[in-house]
This record gives C-alpha cells, structure tokens and sequence, in this order.
C-alpha cells in the first residue's frame, strides 16, 4: 500500500474510531486474488486500543480485458463483499457469544470498493489459529455451526445470496464445465435442487473452512470471520465443508459419524432452547439434515473436482461418497 494511501486510510480510521492517532501494523492477510487485504490499525485516544481494517480493492473490470471468466469471477467476488457488509449491518447482532463474530464498527462502499473496520478478536481473547485441528477444536467448531443455524433458522436471506456457499451450483459454471464425470455434470443441477428445496433453511456461513475460526485459550471458546457467502442454505453444507477441512481422507470414514453425532446433539439442544415462535419440529429437522449430508458433501466435492481436479480425484473418501450417491440415484 502506498505511503498517501496508507496515511488517507489511518486518517479515516482516526476519525470512525475517536482516536487521536493511529498507525497501521501488520497485514494480517491478503484478500483472495489481490482485491485488498487486511491490517491491524493500532489506536491512540479511542476506547478500543487495535481495530482490524478489511479495505478491499479490486481492480477495474476494463482491466480485465473482456475475459468473460474473468468477468464472472470479479462480479462475484464484489457480489460477495456486499453480502458480507449486509450481514455485518443486518444479521450479526443477533449472534450470540455462542455463535461468536466481530462487531462492526464501520462499513461502507468504498470508491469501487469496501471499507470494514472490525473489532480485533485477538483483543477479544481469540487469538488462536489452528492448521490442523483438535478434537477439542472441531467440537467447538461444530456447537459454533449448530448455534449459528439454530439462531437463523427459517430466516429469509435478504440482502445476501440467495444460496449460500461459495461454491453453489448457479455461481459455477465454469467449473460444472470442466468435471470429467458426465454423470455429476447430469446430477449436479438435481443434487442443487435437492438442497434448495429442503424443508428446513437457514443460514449457512457459506466458507467454514477452518481457517475462519479464531479460538480462545479454552478451545471451548471460538469466534468466526470471513462471511463473503452467507445466505439461504440447509446447515450440513456448513458442517460437510468444515469437516473436510480438518480432516484427511482417511480419517473422514472413522470420524466423520461421531462428530455429525456431536453436531445434531448441539443443534438439537440449542432448538429446543429456543423461545421463539414458531416451535421447529426437530426431530424433523435432524432426520431431514442428515438425510442430506451425504448430498451437501458430494455438492462441494463437484465443486472441487471442477476446480481442483489433480487433488479431489485423490480423495477417496469423497470419492466414494460421490460414486454411491450417483448410484442410488433413479
């Protein structure tokens, strides 16, 4: 970032903030495709010592030459920053610390782009970021799931994707095309279906890779950031996705059932504790949810295999799933 920009930016968040100074720190990362990044601001004079400013900068769409590809994906991506501020302004004040995420202090459209200015959860207490996750990490993951979708559920998407996920069938064609498997590209659009028109909806953080989990000193204890592609959605697309994000192919066949045991025992409890109206059935909703998360799986795994298809041929697991789903099928 160039030094004038760097001293517009501390300037604006000075003035968002109260703060009497601030100084930009480290970047905590880069945005996906070089549209921006992130940076701790460091505050002087405010009631919060350290803010975490997401300014996402894309580039021009002249810039891209007229790739239609290119196009689809950058539309996509700016689609999804203004889906994230929507969330941040309409729908994170109602989750809970169960369901943990960083409060807004700022957000807005930005000169073509956007400006998020964040509670920092490392001064929150959720410092912790994990490579590779624990028992007690994926647990705390899932009861974070099972709150977030009991908080939403039946909730209409307004102002977010329609379907949530990243990688939902309508937003990827390109990679639909691509599949060497005829008979997923044939059964893609009947497995979308299937999912879309669940009974049971709510909404799904649509990109719960572990990644977007911070963590406290107790692993009990877990925020999450990165809500890009939250929108409609059943909640074992969240739980599909974030397990094989901790998991090797190989655990996945062992360890998969007990912790879908430790999603629906979670999502159940936090149903019944609900005092709002109306009473979900949800006895319903977990037959109808696990009914599914063999098709949520398979859903992402056709993603993968259209994006990445050197390394999803090599997941078995998913492989396997894919393969018996196809089978049953009429």
């Amino acid at each position: 970032m160039a030094r004038s920009n760097e001293a517009r930016l501390t300037q604006r968040v000075c003035k968002l903030t109260g703060a009497r100074a601030a100084e930009l720190g480290d970047r905590v990362q880069a945005l996906w495709g070089g549209y921006g990044e992130l940076r701790r601001v460091e505050l002087e004079g405010a009631q919060r010592e350290t803010v975490v400013v997401k300014h996402v900068t894309p580039p021009h769409e002249r810039e891209l030459g007229g790739d239609a590809r290119a196009l689809r994906s950058h539309r996509r991506k700016l689609r999804s920053y203004a889906v994230e501020l929507a969330f941040y302004r309409n729908y994170a004040a109602r989750c809970s610390d169960a369901c943990r995420v960083p409060a807004l202090i700022h957000g807005c459209a930005d000169d073509g782009g956007f400006l998020f200015v964040l509670e920092d959860l490392d001064a929150a207490g959720f410092p912790g970021r994990s490579r590779q996750a624990s028992d007690a990490e994926i647990h705390a993951g899932l009861e974070w799931l099972a709150a977030f979708h009991a908080q939403f559920l039946h909730t209409v998407p307004e102002g977010l994707w329609k379907v949530g996920s990243y990688w939902h069938l309508g937003a990827r064609p390109d990679e639909l095309a691509r599949l060497d498997s005829r008979a997923l590209q044939r059964a893609a659009p009947l497995i979308d279906a299937r999912l879309n028109q669940a009974r049971f909806q709510t909404l799904v953080h649509g990109d719960a890779k572990l990644a977007n989990f911070c963590f406290a000193k107790d692993p009990a204890h877990i925020a999450a950031v990165d809500f890009q592609y939250v929108g409609g959605g059943v909640g074992v697309k969240d739980v599909a996705y974030f397990l094989s994000s901790c998991l090797t192919s190989e655990q996945c066949a062992a360890r998969v059932p007990g912790y879908l045991e430790v999603y629906f025992r979670a999502l159940g409890a936090r149903v019944a504790n609900d005092q709002r109206a109306p009473v979900v059935d949800s006895s319903a909703l977990e037959n109808e949810w696990r009914a599914l998360f063999p098709w949520a799986w398979v859903d992402f795994h056709r993603f993968f295999l259209g994006w990445a298809p050197a390394e999803a041929s090599r997941d078995r697991y998913s492989n396997d799933l894919t393969h018996a789903l196809l089978a049953a099928l009429p």
